[in-house]
């Protein structure tokens, strides 16, 4: 463990802080959420208990919607919109989305991604090893076996993908946000994303919204220990926000070691109530040892073992990066533009099957009108943006005789990316209910590669693409607490480089995945039951598949022919008991299912086959016990309720299993908190994600186990 990590553990053990839970909030699935905005003075939590509405795990405020102002409310950001504010703005979107408030993930160890998503419906996260995992919605990015792609991921509004399309999720630090966004699908034009999956947007407090002081402290089973602080403030036209975390943990599996340190911050400057700027400022590293994949007999029978090959070659995951950006924002009257730069720099140090080592450099900037007028007598709001981003990833690779050990050079190439995108969304109200909605995107791509190891050929190349993709919606408001939506979208991914294999110096053996939308769906909320329903088709082309092709070498790339994904996502959450032992005091049950119905569609080779890597059906539930004076408890279930494949020729499945959980704790807003939460207590073996072939064996060594029993607990104290 670094010294900055045992500094960062041993300060938060001496103040002993732990998660959040606001005791008002009562749990429901995450549907699009909605809390007060975060302040310094915080409502008392016996009086938040007399409305037992407020502050649900999927709170919701369904409603015929006015414009929502731009400007800072008292004493707000303009640049960084509330909880209420950013819940309110995306739910003028007609298709599935989410805002979910850090009184969700801050109750419980707040380690991984997971435990940020793992409630919204539709968001599978599939658990690698320690903190790494895969992150697909809709069946983006599924057969990913390392990195994530088919997501566009953002931090602050800024995004996080390198320029080719990849995202690493280990610069993620859940105790840093004040809440998350999520945008399914085509949903998420907003930003000018326009991927299969959508968006996820990772939204850190300002020093408007900010305690003076929050920190706290984490432990658990497999060596986990986990710090964090953070402080905010305000002064005049001055904020500022600073984070940092500090996390270690043995790992549940052999040669599954690792730790990290993560510091971020934004600093803002309000020329006045029309015009602000804001500077974000993260740093990161991680270092991470890699237990590889089991057979399937290996992971249900010696979960914790590693493979043998990945001890002996010490294969590792080590990455240092560093990013720095700014966001402006200005109001013109019923106009806001907002305008950013920014630049991301990574090194990444990784001993697998060779010695990896490469430098990423990223950069871009980006403009986006929004303009909320009436025209002829009707509200019209339009989103207008360009996106520019481009990068260069200096790019070697070793061979690796053992013990993470740079052999002789055998790649070395510079990867050069653009994506620039223009885009546009228009919502024109026929009735103060009932918006109409059409927009698209634009974008052109560019990915060029000039390699400079020529011993085995030269493997230089160039490649554009320019691609439009259209979408309608309707968004209607049945009632304040009721909504019903609609809408047809296309989206387009265009390769990475790792998928780029140049057979000439025009030319790429992959092809840009396209994929058509349809979608319907409902959302609301009534006093003691919120819901959130939607049913999708998308009908894929060229769909970019990673399969593993050889023991312990990378997967290799490949377009599927016609494929389709659909499905139903769906949450749920009532309050069925009340009063049961003291005024006020709630039982609520909460449920998200995702059912994901996934296939070839007429393939050559694989006719109507499953695509592999999710099961169909994947529920949670949970019984929660809420008092009004801060305490809760309860349990909750884990079901992947039926088998799913490893491989396209669906000769291999991996079993369905259910886990049991609980949790307890007590939060009555600022002060001390704690949780204890006991995950997996049955101990039941399963396997928690596979790696994807066209043909698997029971000698395919593909699956990750899940971990084992384990019991977490801490502390937060926060002014």
């Amino acid at each position: 463990m670094s010294r900055l990590t045992r500094a960062l553990c041993a300060a938060s053990a001496i103040t002993l802080v732990g998660s959040e839970t606001a005791f008002a909030q009562s749990q429901l699935p995450p549907i699009v959420v909605q809390t007060a905005p975060k302040t310094a003075k915080r409502i008392p939590a016996t009086a938040r208990a007399t409305h037992p509405a407020a502050g649900t795990r999927a709170t919701r405020h369904v409603a015929s919607r006015p414009p929502v102002p731009s400007a800072p409310s008292a004493g707000g950001s303009l640049t960084v919109p509330t909880t209420a504010q950013a819940t309110a703005a995306i739910e003028r979107t007609p298709g599935a989305v989410a805002v979910v408030p850090d009184t969700q993930f801050k109750d419980g160890p707040a380690n991984t991604i997971r435990d940020v998503l793992g409630w919204v419906p539709g968001v599978v996260t599939q658990p690698k090893s320690n903190i790494d995992n895969r992150v697909s919605i809709r069946g983006s990015g599924l057969t990913r076996n390392y990195g994530n792609r088919g997501i566009n991921v953002y931090m602050d509004g800024i995004p996080i993908n390198t320029s080719d399309g990849l995202f690493d999720l280990f610069e993620i630090d859940p105790a840093a946000y004040r809440y998350v966004e999520v945008f399914k699908g085509a949903n998420a034009l907003r930003f000018g994303a326009n991927s299969l999956g959508g968006a996820i947007n990772f939204v850190t407090p300002t020093g408007r919204d900010a305690s003076a002081f929050d920190a706290r402290f984490d432990a658990g089973s497999f060596g986990y220990v986990k710090s964090q602080f953070s402080t905010g403030g305000a002064s005049g036209p001055y904020d500022w926000f600073v984070n940092g975390s500090a996390q270690r943990e043995d790992g549940f599996r052999d040669h599954s070691s690792g730790n990290m340190e993560r510091g971020s911050g934004n600093f803002g400057y309000r020329f006045s109530p029309d015009a602000e700027t804001r500077f974000y400022i993260n740093a990161n590293t991680w270092r991470q040892r890699l237990p590889g994949e089991l057979t399937k007999a290996d992971a249900l029978n010696a979960p914790r073992s590693a493979d043998p090959e990945f001890v002996r070659q010490d294969q590792q995951r080590n990455i240092d990066s560093a990013r720095l950006a700014n966001k402006t924002t200005l109001r013109f009257g019923p106009t806001t533009v907002d305008l950013g730069i920014f630049t991301h720099q990574r090194h990444v140090d990784h001993p697998i099957y060779r010695y990896l080592d490469y430098t990423v450099a990223d950069y871009g900037g980006f403009v986006r009108a929004t303009d909320d007028r009436p025209i002829g007598g009707f509200r019209n709001r339009l989103v207008t943006g360009v996106n520019l981003f481009a990068g260069t990833m200096d790019y070697q690779e070793y061979d690796n005789p053992g013990n993470a050990v740079k052999g002789a050079l055998l790649v070395n190439a510079l990867q050069k990316s653009q994506n620039h995108s223009v885009y546009a969304e228009n919502s024109f109200f026929v009735a103060p209910s009932v918006a109409l909605i059409a927009g698209g995107q634009f974008m052109h791509a560019v990915r060029d590669q000039q390699d400079r190891f020529l011993s085995d050929g030269d493997q230089s190349g160039r490649r554009t693409w320019d691609i439009f993709s259209p979408k309608i919606g309707v968004l209607w408001d049945v009632d304040p607490t009721w909504q019903v939506f609609g809408n047809i979208s296309r989206s387009a991914e265009v390769p990475t480089f790792d998928a780029n294999k140049f057979t000439s110096p025009v030319t790429s053996n992959v092809d840009a995945q396209t994929a058509t939308t349809y979608e319907i769906g409902t959302r609301g909320r009534r006093p003691d039951i919120t819901w959130d329903l939607a049913l999708y088709r998308a009908e894929i082309r060229n769909e970019l598949q990673c399969l593993r092709t050889s023991p312990y070498s990378l997967c290799t790339v490949v377009n599927a022919d016609r494929t389709v994904h659909q499905g139903v996502e769906a949450g749920l959450g009532v309050a069925f008991l009340k009063s049961a032992f003291v005024q006020e005091d709630r039982f609520w049950f909460n449920l998200a299912y995702t059912y994901n119905d996934f296939f070839f569609n007429g393939d050559a080779r694989w006719g109507n086959n499953r695509l592999p890597g999710v099961s169909p059906h994947i529920l949670r539930a949970e019984v929660l016990y809420k008092h009004p004076g801060g305490f809760y408890a309860g349990p909750n279930v884990e079901w992947m309720a039926r088998a799913y494949f490893a491989d396209n020729a669906n000769s291999l499945t991996i079993d369905p299993y259910a886990l049991l959980n609980f949790r307890i704790g007590y939060d009555a807003g600022p002060g001390w908190s704690g949780y204890v939460e006991a995950r997996n207590l049955l101990d039941t073996r399963y396997i928690s994600s596979t790696m994807t072939a066209d043909i698997a064996t029971a000698a395919s060594a593909l699956f990750n186990p899940g971990y084992g029993r384990a019991i977490y607990g801490g502390l937060r104290y926060r002014m």
